[in-house]
């Protein structure tokens, strides 16, 4: 049965926004209330959150379809609807975030660490909202925007101050369980570790971690065995330790050649090349693996390689080990530049920087991109006349229409808004009129006009008199 999962293909959906109600509140003795229609609540995001607590990913292997509330619709009376509720997803600290593509999207480390995976919908504007003084009584809302879908991949890589690496039964776990009160699972046959392990430390004024990393083999960086499944727990360490088998009895193998492969997958899977290194020639206590470390020792030191002779049984040779790694550890976190405060770095749209863009394709269709344009579509609803006419204001006003006039365009030339695989395609009619003229301007409701004063209406009436008797002193019989 899967335990541990450290790579898992999420698809995560935001919630849709509500849309927009279109009322006009009624009363007794007042026909005419004017529109009260509220605004759509906005959809819930995804939001993926460090939590300590949370050490695999397991949850999502089995369940990887994730999906936010929608906000709900507004209603009459100027009730706007509910937002929607965010989801949060806890994943471990050191999730890498990742697209499809293999594109790292976020880096997640550290407790409360959060990256929204799926942006909510906006609600759409009830008419409420959308009334001004040109148009004072809209028979239309807008549509609520859908929510963001994402496919991401998540890949957990284990956040340790060092790494324990070396051949299968060499002791790694032994070694773990004997420097920290880490308790993995310990058996005398191969690739008894499955998962990585982690341990807390503690030498003099230094804390460090330590993760004991499953059994590498050859040919590890290119899938074989466990090896390139936790190589990238190897990653976030600061010190790499060989911990090298001086009793093995497989008759092909000594601690110099193991180290020696060992370095060449670590070099393969990449950059790891400026990791310091300790090696540990562990099993000291059987007799042959003295003599065995006493042999190899002044060879790997020629190397340059500091070496710790110890048994992870006897405890022999844990403090040098352990006060060796706490100066390792010291040493590269005091070279690590110091983290800079937060800087907000505010980046203005360019003065000509219209927010869209009109381009004409091969087969001869204008194709208008951009945020705007392309969120104000979705939002229309195309049954409703005055609904269109308004998105047509709307783009007229964002220089849309001028801008297919500069492109080429010609009345009746098809113009597509929106990507190709969703967008709305039409043919195109500049400086049309739509919806509503009926009312006069499009919008307005004469209905809606404030009553005129008293002295106005006296001038109004003395102007159509003095109308008429012009138009009498005109006449002429024959």
């Amino acid at each position: 049965m899967t335990t541990f999962v450290d790579r898992v293909e999420l698809h995560v959906a935001a919630g849709s926004g509500g849309h927009g109600c279109a009322s006009v509140h009624r009363e007794k003795f007042k026909p005419l209330g004017g529109p009260d229609g509220g605004n759509g609540g906005r959809g819930g995001d995804v939001i993926l959150v460090v939590d300590q607590a949370v050490t695999t990913l397991l949850d999502y292997h089995h369940s990887p379809h994730r999906k936010a509330t929608s906000g709900r619709p507004g209603e009459g009376g100027n009730r706007s609807g509910k937002d929607g509720q965010d989801l949060i997803l806890p994943v471990p600290d050191g999730t890498v975030v990742q697209d499809k593509d293999g594109n790292v999207l976020a880096d997640l480390v550290g407790q409360g660490t959060t990256y929204v995976a799926a942006e909510g919908g906006r609600g759409g504007l009830g008419n409420a909202a959308l009334s001004s003084a040109r148009r004072k009584a809209p028979g239309f809302a807008l549509l609520g925007v859908p929510g963001g879908l994402q496919d991401i991949v998540l890949e957990l890589k284990t956040v340790a101050d060092v790494a324990l690496v070396g051949y299968p039964s060499a002791g790694k776990s032994s070694l773990i369980s004997v420097l920290s009160a880490a308790k993995p699972k310990i058996a005398d046959y191969p690739f008894t570790t499955l998962v990585p392990n982690l341990g807390v430390v503690t030498a003099g004024s230094t804390v460090y971690t330590i993760a004991d990393v499953p059994g590498l083999i050859p040919g590890a960086s290119q899938g074989k065995g466990l090896g390139l499944e936790f190589l990238r727990h190897v990653e976030r360490c600061e010190v790499l330790v060989h911990v090298l088998d001086t009793a093995t009895l497989e008759s092909d193998r000594d601690p110099v050649s193991d180290l020696d492969i060992i370095e060449q997958e670590l070099s393969q899977y990449g950059g790891l090349g400026n990791r310091p290194r300790l090696v540990v020639l562990n099993k000291i206590d059987v007799p042959d693996g003295k003599d065995l470390a006493e042999m190899v020792r002044p060879d790997l030191e020629a190397r340059g390689y500091q070496v710790f002779a110890i048994s992870a049984v006897a405890h022999t040779g844990l403090k040098e080990l352990s006060f060796a790694l706490a100066d390792l550890v010291a040493k590269s976190r005091a070279a690590k530049p110091a983290e800079e405060a937060t800087r907000i770095v505010i980046r203005p749209k360019a003065v000509d920087d219209a927010g869209f863009t009109v381009a004409k394709e091969e087969d001869g269709l204008y194709r208008v991109r951009g945020e705007k344009p392309e969120r104000w579509v979705r939002q229309t609803d195309f049954s409703n006349d005055e609904a269109v006419g308004y998105l047509a204001d709307r783009l007229s006003r964002l220089g849309v229409e001028t801008s297919l006039m500069k492109a080429g365009a010609r009345s009746g030339d098809g113009v597509a808004i929106g990507p190709e695989d969703n967008a709305v395609v039409f043919d195109w009619e500049p400086t049309v009129m739509a919806g509503a003229e009926m009312l006069g301007r499009r919008g307005e409701d004469h209905r809606f006009e404030p009553p005129r004063p008293a002295e106005q209406r006296r001038r109004d009436k003395q102007a159509e008199r003095d109308e008429a008797d012009e138009a009498f002193d005109d006449f002429k019989p024959f």
